[in-house]
């Protein structure tokens, strides 16, 4: 009896393996392109962050847009649009991702890549607070200490500088607003991106436009301008949708290593490529933030650990 029941367990065990793979290749890609999009900011450097977002939001309209009517997603948001809250709420997650992206780029056209590295290494550890705050999610000891170094690094940071890492923060924020509002949506990730590109459309092809008309912007300036305009979309809309996939199909525990990989390949790019300072009081910022996210990823894994150990 025995004998039979383990081939169908690994028949069963093969799809679950087929699948975490794939997620792990969907999510693995879009952070190692998301690591490498500071090198793309840097060519755009010489054009407004106003104009480049408007750019970016503009040209993911038709690439959000392919990837539905491949997988044949188009009725659902016939139906979001026919619905006010939906459309609301997208609205406001778009607003805030807007906000989101035009501080990344402004940072790193103006030499303050570092600083967004540690943005987005602080954001699950802000994630973490607005649950507590806004969800009476009750923090384990790990997670507290964890919380606790992160303060400390931006004190450090904040000592140094003489004022609030304000950019670091408001990354971090934003990007932590917008994945807790993001789940309200009552729509697939593929689809809100597309709905909230798509509202979005609106004021940014005015602006471009106007911007065009009055001899403001940079995208027929060049050949070369078009070009790098152009892939702003590829480059917004790829890496969100792989992520999508990714997140998915593996478990969050998975994801929530994974989610260092462009904030480290950011840092790596700003101060050996880049060549941005990163002195005493960066390296002790970003220690005891590496500290703090060992134990904030210890401590999903001795939940999951303690969880699975109870289940009946």
């Amino acid at each position: 009896m025995q004998e039979r029941v383990q081939p169908a367990a690994a028949q069963a065990e093969a799809p679950a393996q087929s699948e975490a793979t794939r997620g792990f290749v969907f999510a693995l890609s879009a952070y190692l392109l998301w690591g490498f999009l500071p090198l793309y900011m840097k060519m755009v450097a010489h054009i407004p962050p106003v104009e480049v977002v408007a750019h970016r939001i503009l040209w993911s309209v038709p690439v959000a847009g392919i990837v539905l009517l491949a997988l044949g997603r188009t009725a659902d948001i016939k139906t979001a649009l026919r619905q006010p809250r939906t459309l609301l709420m997208a609205a406001l997650t778009a607003a805030i991702i807007t906000v989101n992206w035009g501080i990344y780029v402004w940072a790193i056209a103006v030499d303050r890549t570092v600083e967004t590295a540690l943005g987005y290494y602080i954001n699950p550890l802000v994630t973490v607070l607005l649950g507590a705050a806004l969800l009476g999610e009750r923090l384990n000891r790990y997670q507290l200490v964890a919380v606790a170094l992160a303060i400390a690094a931006v004190g450090v940071l904040t000592v140094d500088a003489g004022g609030l890492p304000w950019v670091s923060l408001a990354l971090a924020l934003s990007f932590a607003a917008y994945g807790y509002l993001r789940k309200t949506l009552p729509i697939g990730p593929s689809q809100g991106f597309f709905l909230e590109v798509l509202i979005l459309s609106v004021p940014c092809l005015a602006y471009v436009i106007w911007i065009e008309a009055t001899g403001q912007g940079h995208f027929t300036d060049s050949t070369q301008n078009i070009g790098l305009l152009m892939f702003a979309g590829p480059v917004t809309a790829i890496p969100l949708i792989l992520y999508a996939f990714g997140a998915k199909l593996l478990r969050i525990s998975t994801i929530g290593i994974m989610q260092y990989i462009a904030p480290t390949m950011i840092a790596v790019i700003a101060v050996f490529v880049f060549g941005e300072p990163f002195g005493t009081a960066r390296i002790v910022a970003f220690a005891l933030i590496w500290t703090a996210l060992a134990l904030y990823t210890w401590s999903m894994f001795f939940g999951a650990r303690q969880a699975k150990a109870t289940r009946p």
